[in-house]
Order: C-alpha cells, then sequence, then structure tokens
C-alpha cells in the first residue's frame, strides 16, 4: 500500500523565509489598491518562488497494514477451579480464538493470570497480568481486551473515574464464568490479635457470611488442633470467640463454620489465626530448707532472669531450735505462709523445693494444695538433699503422692558423674548437653546422691551406681521434675571443670512450664516456601506414619525416617495453599501454606459487578457466558467496527479496527528543482511581463 505525504526542506532558515513572505504579500497588497494589471499574475510568480525556496518533495512511503492485537486474559485463580468453571473457560477460550481467527486481520494475544503465588494474599490481579502481557503493543495496536474469569478481580477499577484512568483505548469484554445463585457461606475475620498473655484469654471477632441467609450455625474453634469451644453464630451478626493462650509461641486457632448444602467450596469455611503467647512474668517460688551452699545457686539462676518475678521462703531457724534468742528480734513481720500456699498459690508458674524437710514450719495442709495446684496444671521442682530419704523426708508428706521416685533409705556419698540415660538420650531436656557425648561425661564430679527407684515417668540422668538422678513426670495437668541430689551447685562453682547448669535448669524450667519445644511427645510442622518439614519428637522406638491433610481434604501418608536420637523427619511439598494438618493419630500439627487466609478464597461466588465500570468506560461489555445447568458456553458473535463509542450488542462484541501500518520503504522526489521547477519559476516571471505588454499595447492602439 503506497502513501504520499508534501514534505519541505527550505533553502533558508523559515524566519528569512516568513519575511520574504511577508514582504510579498505587501507587495501584493499595494498593487491590488492601487489595481495595477498583473497583480494577480505577480502574486502567482512570487509564490511560486517562495515555494521553490521552501523546498518542497513529495514522499512516497510504502506501508505493510498491521494485524489489531486483541488480549485473552485467563483467569487462573483458585476461584476458578470451582465446579464447571475451569471446563467453561478452556471451552469459552477456544470457541473465542477460534472466533479471532476468523475475522482475518487480528492478531491473538493469550495471557494467563491470576495464578496463586508469593502475592496471593492480594486476591485475582488480572489487569496487573493484561498490563505486563501488553508492555510491547502499541496502544495503537489494540483492538479489544477479552477478560474470561468468574469476575472475582481484586485490581478492578472501583468506579469510572478510576476505570478512565487505565488510559485503555480498546473495548473490555468480560465473559464471566459460573451460574448465577451460586451458593457460599465463609467465615470473615474483624479483629484477630497478634499476641497473648500465656493464661489469659484472647477474643477473636469474625462474621459468618451465607450468601442464602438462614438461621444460626455452628462454629467450631480448635487450638492446636484441639476442640476448644463450638459456638452458635447468626450470619451476618458479629461473633466473639474468646480463646486461652495455653502456652508460649505459637498457638494456631482454627475457626471452623459447617457446612451449607451446595455451596461452592469448603475451604473458606475455615479463618486461621495465628496467636504468639508470651509471658507476663514468670512467677517462681522458692522454698529453701536447711541453709547450704546451693541455695544461692537457686537464687542467683532465678534472679539473672528480668522475666522472673522470685518470692524466695528460707528457713533459717528451724521452731525446735531453742537457743534463748528474744522473740522481737527473731522476725519483723510475719511471712504469709496463708496467702502464698493457700490462696494465692495458683498464682505461681513454678514451685521449687530447694532442700527442705518436713519441719513443721508448713502445715500438712499447705502440701494438700500444692498436690492439687499441680494436678490442676502447676509445676513442681524437687531439689532434694539427704533428709528427702528420712522419716521427714518430703517423699513422705503429702508431695509424696506425686513424687516421682521412692527413697530406699540410703544415701551414695561417693565421687560419681552424671550420665545422660538411653531415655535421657531421647528427651530433649538433656538430649545433646554440652559435654554428653563423651565418655565419660566432660563435666565436674557429685558426691552425694539419694538412692531411689523411679516409679513414674522419665529417668533421664544416673547418677552412682547407675541409680535415677533427674526424673520427670506428668502428674494430672501439671509437672513435677525431681533432681536425687543437692550439688549441682559444684557445676556453677565450676569444681572439677564445671557442668552445663544453665542449660540443664533452663530447659527443666522450660519443660515444667509446657514450652512447646522441650515436650517430650511431640509433632511439628512447619512450612518452608512450598515445603512443609514434619518433625515427631517421641521417646518412642519408632515414629508412626503420619497423615497429611491437605486445605482441599486430601489425605496423604508420609513416613518419617529417624534423624537422631528421639527426633523423626520428613519433608513434602505443598501443591496447595492454606492450612495443612499433619497427624499421627495421636497427636496433630498444623502448617499454613501461604497466606493464612488467603483473599482469593474469601469470595468465591462469581460476580458481574467488579468489571462493569471498565467495560462500560471503553465501550465493552460484561456477560455470562455459562449455560445453565451445565459445563457448556454460549459466545456472543465476534465482529469488527471502525471507531465508536460502544462495541458491544445483546448478541455481540467487537473489535475495534485501528488501521495501524508499518514503513517499508520511502520514495522522496523534489519539486522545485531540476526541469519542472525551473520552467514554473520562468513562467511565474514572464508572464507578468507579457501580459503587462499586451495590456499596453491595446490600450496604445
Amino acid at each position: 500500500m503506497n502513501q504520499f505525504n508534501l514534505a519541505f526542506d527550505p533553502l533558508l532558515p523559515w524566519p528569512v523565509l516568513a519575511g520574504f513572505c511577508a514582504l510579498a504579500i505587501v507587495v501584493v497588497t499595494a498593487f491590488l489598491v492601487q489595481r495595477r494589471r498583473g497583480a494577480f499574475l505577480r502574486a502567482l510568480g512570487l509564490a511560486l518562488l517562495l515555494g521553490a525556496l521552501a523546498g518542497p518533495s513529495l514522499v512516497r512511503e510504502d506501508r505493510e497494514p498491521l494485524k489489531d492485537v486483541a488480549a485473552i486474559v485467563v483467569d487462573e485463580s483458585g476461584s476458578q477451579t470451582l465446579a464447571e468453571r475451569p471446563e467453561q473457560t478452556r471451552k469459552a477460550l477456544e470457541k473465542l480464538r477460534a472466533a479471532l481467527d476468523g475475522l482475518g486481520g487480528v492478531e491473538t494475544r493469550v495471557i494467563e493470570a491470576g495464578r496463586s503465588g508469593a502475592s496471593a494474599q492480594d486476591g485475582t490481579r488480572l489487569f496487573a497480568g493484561l498490563a505486563e502481557g501488553l508492555a510491547d503493543v502499541p496502544a495503537e495496536r489494540l483492538g479489544a481486551v477479552f477478560m474470561i474469569t468468574d469476575g472475582v478481580v481484586h485490581d478492578a477499577p472501583a468506579d469510572a473515574d478510576a476505570a478512565a484512568a487505565l488510559g485503555l483505548r480498546a473495548p473490555l469484554h468480560a465473559l464471566i464464568s459460573g451460574h448465577e445463585g451460586e451458593r457460599d457461606r465463609r467465615i470473615e475475620l474483624v479483629e484477630a490479635p497478634r499476641f497473648g498473655i500465656v493464661g489469659k484469654d484472647q477474643t477473636i471477632e469474625l462474621k459468618v457470611l451465607d450468601t442464602a441467609g438462614g438461621g444460626p450455625v455452628a462454629v467450631k474453634v480448635r487450638r492446636d488442633g484441639a476442640s476448644v469451644a463450638t459456638l452458635a453464630a447468626t450470619p451476618g451478626q458479629l461473633l466473639r470467640a474468646p480463646v486461652r493462650i495455653d502456652h508460649g509461641g505459637p498457638n494456631v486457632v482454627e475457626i471452623e463454620v459447617e457446612a451449607a448444602p451446595d455451596e461452592l467450596t469448603l475451604v473458606n469455611n475455615k479463618a486461621v489465626v495465628t496467636i504468639e503467647g508470651v509471658r507476663d512474668k514468670l512467677k517462681v517460688l522458692l522454698v529453701s530448707g536447711e541453709p547450704h551452699s546451693g541455695e544461692r545457686m537457686w537464687r542467683n539462676l532465678l534472679k539473672s532472669d528480668a522475666n522472673v518475678d522470685l518470692v524466695h521462703f528460707t528457713i533459717l531457724r528451724p521452731p525446735e531450735k531453742q537457743d534463748g534468742t528474744p522473740i522481737n528480734e527473731l522476725s519483723l513481720i510475719a511471712f504469709p505462709t496463708a496467702d502464698l500456699f493457700g490462696r494465692k498459690i495458683k498464682d505461681f508458674d513454678l514451685i521449687v523445693f530447694d532442700r527442705y524437710s518436713n519441719q513443721s514450719v508448713l502445715p500438712l495442709v499447705y502440701f494438700e494444695n500444692i498436690v492439687r495446684y499441680v494436678r490442676e496444671g502447676g509445676a513442681l521442682m524437687l531439689a532434694a538433699g539427704p533428709d528427702f530419704s528420712g522419716p521427714e523426708g518430703l517423699y513422705f508428706s503429702p508431695l509424696g503422692r506425686i513424687a516421682p521416685a521412692r527413697p530406699d533409705g540410703r544415701l551414695t556419698e561417693k565421687p560419681f558423674r552424671a550420665v545422660v540415660s538411653k531415655d535421657g538420650e531421647k528427651h530433649p531436656v538433656t538430649r545433646g548437653l554440652p559435654g554428653a557425648d563423651q565418655s565419660p561425661p566432660a563435666w565436674g564430679e557429685w558426691f552425694r546422691q539419694v538412692d531411689a527407684e523411679a516409679t513414674r515417668g522419665f529417668n533421664v540422668l544416673n547418677g552412682a551406681n547407675d541409680k535415677p538422678l533427674l526424673v520427670l513426670s506428668r502428674e494430672g495437668k501439671g509437672r513435677v521434675a525431681l533432681l536425687l541430689t543437692d550439688q549441682m551447685w559444684l557445676w556453677a562453682r565450676g569444681y572439677d571443670g564445671g557442668g552445663p547448669h544453665l542449660d540443664l535448669l533452663r530447659r527443666l524450667a522450660h519443660w515444667l512450664m509446657k514450652e512447646p519445644e522441650l515436650e517430650e511427645e511431640a509433632l511439628r510442622a512447619v512450612a518452608h516456601g512450598a515445603t512443609i518439614d514434619v518433625e515427631r519428637q517421641s521417646l518412642k522406638a519408632e515414629a508412626a506414619p503420619a497423615t497429611v491433610t491437605s486445605p482441599s481434604g486430601a489425605q496423604s501418608v508420609l513416613a518419617l525416617a529417624p534423624a537422631e536420637p528421639g527426633l523423626s523427619r520428613a519433608s513434602f511439598p505443598a501443591r496447595e495453599e492454606g492450612l495443612y494438618k499433619v497427624s499421627d493419630g495421636t497427636l496433630s500439627a498444623l502448617a499454613v501454606v501461604g497466606p493464612p487466609n488467603p483473599r482469593e478464597f474469601q469470595e468465591v461466588v462469581s460476580t458481574l459487578d467488579r468489571l462493569r465500570p471498565a467495560a462500560d468506560a471503553s465501550g465493552g461489555s460484561v456477560r455470562r457466558v455459562g449455560v445453565p445447568g451445565g459445563e457448556e458456553v454460549a459466545l456472543p458473535r465476534v465482529v469488527s467496527m471502525r471507531e465508536s463509542p460502544v462495541y458491544a450488542g445483546p448478541d455481540y462484541v467487537a473489535v475495534r479496527r485501528n488501521g495501524a501500518s508499518e514503513v517499508r520503504s520511502v520514495g522522496s522526489t523534489q519539486l522545485a528543482l531540476g526541469f519542472l521547477g525551473l520552467a514554473a519559476l520562468l513562467a511565474g516571471v514572464v508572464a507578468p511581463w507579457l501580459y503587462e505588454g499586451r495590456a499596453g499595447a491595446r490600450a496604445q492602439g
């Protein structure tokens, strides 16, 4: 296709040429005012002269027409995988491509957008995918944009002004999958705390939304896989769900509403909230009996942590000691034993008895309170001295009912080194203690041990004659640790090289406080990108296979391989985003891949409203293509149109024809040079002279 244009290459600068042009206009005007003969011919001559100075040329362009680009944006987000939508999308794409190919002169470009990924929390972003897919296409070549989607597009303009700001010069036609009247029930989190104090309740505010409305429905609340409450919720109304923060670290709260008949998906029937448990203050009651060298070790250890609130009860003078000291010099105030061991005992997180014997200072009723305190969830540490095996020892008080070892009445006093037991090699309290990997262990000797027989729990350290040295047990909801020596302080003082007393005692305190990382029987699942690592902590010989439940409900079996003493591990790829549940039949763990509550699945009902502002602003249309009751689709006719304010009708959608082309070759012919140019200039000069000469001759004749 040839196209001709007139171009100029002036011989003089344009300002000079403009001056000559103005002068010529003045001269011609003067001739016309004076009515001189040949004024028009002189004007023609001057115009030819000025035109020649302008350097006119005829430019011929050989242009090749370009095809108009029709972009098809295919929504591949998670909500497009529901019900009949995948098949509807596939068929709509096939029919639309065939219709565009039939128009001729149209280049079809398919853009896949909306896939879940790192930005899944932002939802379906089709316009961002469109901009990226058309980055190399000039705006004047774009003929139309077709979006095959369910209409739930999160970066769609909200109103006409926002749609106009997109600058879309081609019509946008939205072809909506799904069907009218779809139903879905979901949970919407209104407010969810990120942190909570251990032992306190946190309130999660939520709403149950149902496109069909209805009456109250059941909402189940689970913490770390264990059920904590079942509430009744009315769709659309605010519901407050209190959750007790059970331990430090992540507390994974799962909220699930019962399924509705014929709803699109159950994925959004669940919401996940992770609340980080923090301890306000660790309140410890330290009860020291007979003064000894290790008393300061316990006090220094507990006072070194600013997060510990320590109450230290020390018996410096037992009641039976009569040394004549005046009563007014024994004590300034009475120690509040009734408060500490009675009314306020539940305020303590940990009670430590250090070489305390039943010296009639504490009535038996207080020991009964401590037993009740432990069984209801408290923590007790017994650091035994020589008196533990005697008739006045704590074992023969009510505390003996929860003590994990029974003394045999003997006391071993000779050098020995503590050794991690077989169970201790697997237990997180003693596994991997510094120096334990050598034989004998690379830590200092002790010289005294209470001989006892473990009656419950786990013996994690052995002492002299391979007797139990540190025994841990669970009592009801609480925990008890029994250390059958009073010489831990030798490690603290560095005697004979010392030992890992800080590591051991801190781990011991964390185990007593039920910190998840110190549980001897635990199942953990942690997501690292698209991979979930599973770890089973156990004192058993083998770890049972785990069952993995994906967000969609599909189940698979995962075998765990031994990794180190007490630990078995395995990993698997996460092919879906959402909440995974791992269970071995006894324990369960949760792991979240991607956003915990993906925006993509918060609203899944197909809609025409989201894309209407953008379609109306561009002259396009929004319509459903799904045939009711099946996977078939019905597309409108696809036609071509020139420039128009509207590119759609009841039964058709149009592609705008732009007429764009590109130049293949260029030719130029100078008009003011050569024989033709010279002849024109001579004619412009001679013609006025001849005309005036003839006119003068006629006047004389």
